[in-house]
């Protein structure tokens, strides 16, 4: 009786959790169609790498939210599973087909073969769906509270009228969603290693999995589907400030073209990593202030004998470099 309840109960969550995970994933899809051409600098280890766009940015965390709702359908179907099968699951005072009309009455399948309870590695796949939304969740989380920081300003989150950012500092907007999201999370994820624990249980059952699924079980669902809801207003109300992102942009110099003029010399017949020498000692001087990036490579004798200085401004595109930006949004558009 209890296995069969909780498994309504789950399907239940289940929905509740997806129609919040729908109505997040059409907020980023808007989103991310909005700034498809809005440029970006992109970065990787916190560092200026390569330009991208704020649209492909969020069109990352779409897709990764779409991986989900697939898995999301994939742990209902595992967990809508009951069973009125006896003791140890053998029918011993009543029959399969018995169990069949009664769990199809309720909706649900039956256990394929259960011991005196529905097999843990069932609800295990759920909880790990959830801690993979959760996650995804704060890995966007993160990067908002990124683009908020003073020194970056490129958006933020909505700031109402009369909403205070500090109790002491009245000029304070802080990302306090995004933080409460990121905190969130490691609720949700928290419940993965309990559920993988509960798998494993003494011969037909023992009942230490129990205690576990009365804490984990209400937490971690209405968790998950309070953090969509909070994400679906950060997403749709979060501002984005073009001109802070061009200037972001502009920060290096034009430095972050270094992977093309790297390949123009390659193409040129340098060897890669002479080449490599080459641009990176045009940018270090410009790192430190001598010169800037692109004069300082027209300048150097050993570049210009292998390229011309209108090949070293062709580099320098940033619409060469985001021309396959629309694809990419389109692609995580359409993705089913």
């Amino acid at each position: 009786v209890l296995d069969t309840s909780f498994a309504l109960q789950l399907v239940v969550a289940s929905d509740g959790i997806k129609q919040r995970l729908d109505a997040f994933i059409d907020a980023l899809a808007k989103r991310a169609d909005e700034h498809r051409s809005t440029p970006l600098i992109g970065r990787s280890h916190g560092i200026h790498a390569e330009p991208t766009t704020f649209g492909v940015a969020l069109a990352g965390h779409l897709a990764e939210m779409k991986r989900c709702r697939r898995r999301l359908a994939l742990a209902r179907e595992e967990i809508a599973v009951g069973k009125i099968a006896g003791a140890v699951g053998t029918y011993a005072h009543l029959s399969p087909a018995i169990e069949a009309d009664a769990l199809g009455a309720l909706g649900l399948a039956a256990e394929t073969v259960s011991t005196q309870v529905v097999a843990r590695d069932r609800h295990a796949m759920f909880f790990a769906t959830l801690a993979l939304i959760a996650a995804g969740i704060e890995r966007l989380a993160t990067n908002v509270r990124h683009w908020q920081r003073s020194e970056v300003g490129e958006a933020e989150e909505a700031f109402t009228v009369g909403q205070k950012g500090s109790s002491a500092m009245p000029h304070k907007r802080n990302p306090i969603a995004s933080e409460n999201l990121s905190g969130l999370s490691r609720i949700v994820r928290a419940a993965v290693t309990p559920a993988l624990e509960n798998v494993v249980l003494w011969h037909e059952r023992d009942i230490s999995h129990s205690s576990v699924e009365r804490m984990i079980a209400p937490d971690a669902t209405t968790t998950t589907a309070f953090m969509l809801q909070r994400a679906y207003r950060l997403i749709s109300g979060l501002v984005v400030y073009p001109e802070a992102l061009h200037k972001n942009l502009a920060i290096t110099g034009g430095r972050f073209f270094s992977e093309a003029v790297l390949l123009e010399l390659v193409r040129a017949g340098k060897p890669r990593q002479e080449a490599y020498k080459l641009v990176q000692r045009a940018a270090m001087r410009a790192f430190e202030g001598d010169g800037s990036f692109q004069s300082n490579l027209a300048g150097d004798d050993d570049v210009r004998s292998l390229i011309d200085a209108e090949q070293i401004e062709r580099c320098f595109d940033l619409s060469h470099a985001l021309r396959f930006s629309d694809a990419i949004v389109d692609r995580a558009l359409e993705a089913p």
